[in-house]
């Protein structure tokens, strides 16, 4: 299996993980834990306006993202969807992430440890994503 591949699996399980965490504190209504950070800043975070998107709370977006960013991969091993769709999905997530980190940084004033894990996870996964992109895109020329 291509390294790209590998980081990507990888990645994608430790946002799975992440957004399960954060899903569960938004079913159960607890207090997500602020590592390295103080406790009042993500809960400033986690009870803001900003925490859902049209309605749905932002944790099961981003672990439906992975999900699919996880499934997408192994059928594209498979050799059965385009890379195309994964790209395509890690870009959403990366724009969101891009946006929720401003909203955090400038409007909210508080990060939570969680969040911005998840910016760095969709962070790694673009670049790795928009390195193959480029790659195929570059060998396709060489092949014309």
């Amino acid at each position: 299996m291509k390294n790209y591949l590998i980081i990507i699996i990888i990645t994608t399980l430790i946002g799975i993980a992440n957004t399960i965490y954060l899903s569960y504190c938004c079913i159960t209504k607890k207090n997500v834990k602020c590592l390295f950070l103080p406790d009042k800043m993500c809960f400033k975070v986690q009870y803001s306006k900003y925490s859902s998107t049209f309605g749905i709370p932002n944790p099961y977006l981003g672990l439906t993202m992975l999900v699919a960013i996880f499934v997408f991969t192994i059928l594209y091993i498979q050799s059965l969807v385009p890379f195309e769709i994964i790209f395509a999905i890690i870009s959403a997530g990366f724009i969101f992430s891009l946006y929720f980190t401003y909203i955090q940084a400038f409007v909210i004033k508080a990060f939570c440890t969680w969040c911005v894990l998840s910016a760095l996870i969709f962070t790694i996964l673009f670049i790795v994503s928009l390195i193959k992109m480029i790659g195929s895109s570059m060998m396709l020329e060489i092949y014309l």
